[in-house]
């Protein structure tokens, strides 16, 4: 049931990370505060496509 996720930063829209997550357990789109390497500082980034 995981599956590979990418997540994207709301600011810069750049996609920064990679992970798994459990779609039983989380069926709709994660959101995470994680640093981002383009903005330099902490944002929110959220899982796309």
């Amino acid at each position: 049931m995981r599956v590979k996720i990418t997540l994207a930063c709301t600011d810069c829209k750049q996609r920064n990370y990679h992970t798994m997550k459990n779609k039983k357990n989380d069926p709709e789109r994660l959101e995470m505060k994680k640093y981002c390497k383009f903005c330099r500082t902490h944002t929110v980034h959220k899982e796309t496509k």
